[in-house]
């Protein structure tokens, strides 16, 4: 499945890129966030969370290695998350633009494959709740990052 947006944040860039690169930050933001742990500090973190679909609730447990880091412009992240009988795998990369109004231009895309158990059971659903899922992380991103001290 492939994703992609643009996202417009009420703040500098340096300060958008801080918060989104901080896992602790950006994990605020995570919809179903249960736990988070920095294995090796800006390259490798361990997350694990839960995610609804429909009447199936499941937990995943994933690794998440920053490929590339280009500050305060340009970052690049693979995951690999596991859940009972089924897997995930996930790129993503992220690019920031200066506005003229001193805001932060966010465009993102994503890659993700599911498969297993929750691919067969869940794929008419995953569409629709990862769009919702994605709405409330950016959301909660532009009201973290506009809260923050610049």
């Amino acid at each position: 499945m492939k994703l992609d947006g643009s996202v417009t944040i009420s703040a500098p860039r340096a300060q958008v890129w801080a918060f989104l690169t901080d896992p602790h930050a950006v994990g605020q933001c995570v919809p179903g966030l249960k736990s988070l742990e920095i294995v090796k500090p800006g390259e490798h973190f361990r997350a694990v969370a839960s995610v609804g679909l429909g009447s199936v609730k499941v937990t995943f447990s994933a690794d998440v290695f920053w490929e590339e880091l280009v500050p305060p412009q340009k970052a690049r992240m693979k995951g690999h998350g596991t859940a009972p009988g089924s897997a995930a795998d996930a790129t993503a990369e992220m690019l920031l633009a200066e506005l003229p109004d001193g805001g932060t231009r966010l465009d993102w895309q994503a890659d993700v494959t599911v498969s297993g158990t929750i691919a067969s059971l869940a794929s008419r659903l995953m569409p629709g709740v990862t769009q919702k899922l994605t709405a409330s992380f950016f959301d909660c991103v532009r009201e973290k990052v506009a809260a923050a001290p610049g």
